[in-house]
C-alpha cells in the first residue's frame, strides 16, 4: 500500500502497438454503430431507397454522431496526437519511397481532424440543444476520417519490428529455382502478399515438394520474370516475424469512405421486375419493366449497374499492377463490354415488344389463390439448405 504523502509513480508510456490498438478500437466500434444506424436509417425509407420520414432519419444520423463521439472519447482522445508522432517517426527512420508524402498528408489531415475534435470535445454545446446536433453533424466527417484512414496511422506506429537478414549468395539462388521448379509443377501454392516500407511485394507461398511443406517468401511479382526467394520458414507464424512488416495497402478510389457514404440513388431489384413480368398480361408492361431493367441515368437499371461494376472490377484488377491482375481485368473490361452490347439489345427488343401492342390470349387462365394454399394445420415445405464452397480468406 502506498504511504501517505508518496508520490504517485509515473504511468509507464504506452508502445506503438498501444497506441495502434485504440485507433483499431475506434474502427472496429465505428463500423457497429455504423451499421446499426443503417439499419435504422432504412426503416425511414421506401422500396425504392427514398426516404420517406426525414425527421427519423435525422434522429438516426444524430444518435450515430453522438456514439461515435463518446467512442473517440474512449479510444482516441488521449492519446491521437502522440499515435500520429509515432507514425511520422516511423516513416522518418524508413527508406524513401514514393508513397511517403502521401501517407504524410494523410498524418496531416488526421490531425487536423483531431484537433477539431478536440475542441469541440473541449467546447460542448449544451445537451439536447439544437446547437449540440448541429455541433455533433458537424463533427462526424472527421470522425468518419479517423474511422476510414485511422488504420494508416496505426499501421505506420508499428513499423518498429527490424527485419532477419534475407538469403545471399548460392543459398539465394538454390532457394529460387527450388521454388521457380515448384511453380512449372503447379506446387507453388500462395498464401498472402503485401508491400514493405521500401515498396517492393512479398508474397508468402506454401513450398511442396514430395510430401514436405515449407513456407517461402518471394520478392517481386511471382508471375512476372526476376522474382526470388527472399527465405524460408517453419510456418507463417515465423515468416512474419522475420520478414519486413506490411505497410498500409493501397485504396482504389482515393475518395471512397465506408463511414461517410452518399446516399444511393433509388434502384428497382431484379426480384421486383420478374414478378412485375409474371403480373403482366401485356406486351406494354414487360416493355415497361425490360426498358427499366436497360435505363441509364441516375437511376440505372440493374444492367447497366452490373455493367458499371464489371468495368470498375477490371479497372482495380489492372491497379493491383501485376502479371495476373492485368490479364483479368482485361477479361473483366471485355465482359463489360459484352454486357453493354446486350443492354443496348435489351433495350431495341423492349421499344420493339411495346410496339407490338398486344396481350396475352384468353385462353391462359389465372389460378385462384385457394388452390396454392396449404391444407390447415400443415407446415408449408422447407426450402432447401444452401450450399457454398468454401473459400480461403488472406
Amino acid at each position: 500500500m502506498r504511504p501517505p504523502g508518496a508520490p504517485i509513480p509515473d504511468t509507464p508510456p504506452l508502445t506503438p502497438s498501444d497506441l495502434a490498438t485504440g485507433a483499431r478500437n475506434f474502427r472496429l466500434k465505428m463500423a457497429v454503430l455504423t451499421l446499426r444506424a443503417e439499419r435504422a436509417l432504412n426503416a425511414t425509407r421506401d422500396r425504392y431507397g427514398r426516404t420517406v420520414l426525414p425527421e427519423a432519419a435525422a434522429t438516426a444520423r444524430a444518435l450515430r454522431a453522438r456514439e461515435a463521439i463518446a467512442e473517440y472519447r474512449s479510444h482516441l482522445a488521449p492519446h491521437a496526437e502522440e499515435l500520429l508522432g509515432a507514425a511520422h517517426l516511423a516513416i522518418d527512420e524508413r527508406t524513401p519511397a514514393r508513397h511517403a508524402s502521401g501517407w504524410r498528408s494523410v498524418l496531416y489531415d488526421l490531425a487536423s481532424s483531431a484537433s477539431t475534435i478536440r475542441h469541440a470535445l473541449d467546447h460542448p454545446a449544451a445537451p439536447g440543444s439544437a446547437t449540440e446536433r448541429e455541433q455533433h453533424q458537424d463533427l462526424w466527417p472527421h470522425l468518419a476520417a479517423w474511422a476510414d484512414h485511422g488504420y494508416i496511422a496505426a499501421d505506420l506506429a508499428e513499423q518498429h519490428r527490424r527485419p532477419g537478414v534475407p538469403l545471399t549468395g548460392d543459398e539465394l539462388l538454390d532457394w529460387t529455382d527450388r521454388a521457380q521448379a515448384a511453380q512449372r509443377r503447379d506446387e507453388l501454392e500462395l498464401i498472402e502478399s503485401w508491400y514493405a516500407a521500401d515498396g517492393k511485394p512479398i508474397t508468402l507461398a506454401y513450398l511442396h515438394e514430395d510430401d514436405d511443406s515449407t513456407v517461402v517468401a518471394l520478392s517481386g511479382d511471382p508471375d512476372a520474370p526476376g522474382w526470388h526467394v527472399l527465405g524460408h520458414y517453419a510456418d507463417e507464424y515465423a515468416a512474419g516475424q522475420a520478414l519486413p512488416p506490411p505497410v498500409p495497402p493501397g485504396v482504389f478510389k482515393p475518395d471512397a469512405s465506408r463511414f461517410n457514404r452518399p446516399e444511393q440513388a433509388p434502384e428497382t431489384t431484379l426480384q421486383e421486375l420478374l414478378r412485375d413480368i409474371h403480373e403482366a398480361r401485356s406486351a406494354g408492361d414487360v416493355s415497361e419493366t425490360l426498358l427499366t431493367v436497360a435505363q441509364h441515368g441516375y437511376e440505372a437499371g440493374p444492367m447497366v449497374r452490373l455493367h458499371e461494376l464489371l468495368r470498375t472490377a477490371g479497372k482495380f484488377a489492372a491497379a493491383l499492377e501485376t502479371v495476373q491482375g492485368r490479364q483479368i481485368g482485361g477479361r473483366l473490361t471485355a465482359l463489360s463490354r459484352q454486357l453493354d452490347f446486350l443492354t443496348q439489345e435489351v433495350h431495341e427488343a423492349a421499344e420493339e415488344l411495346g410496339e407490338t401492342v398486344a396481350v396475352l390470349p384468353p385462353y391462359r387462365i389465372p389460378h385462384t389463390r385457394s388452390r396454392e394454399q396449404p391444407a390447415v394445420n400443415t407446415t408449408p415445405a422447407v426450402p432447401p439448405p444452401r450450399t457454398s464452397t468454401p473459400a480461403r480468406h488472406r
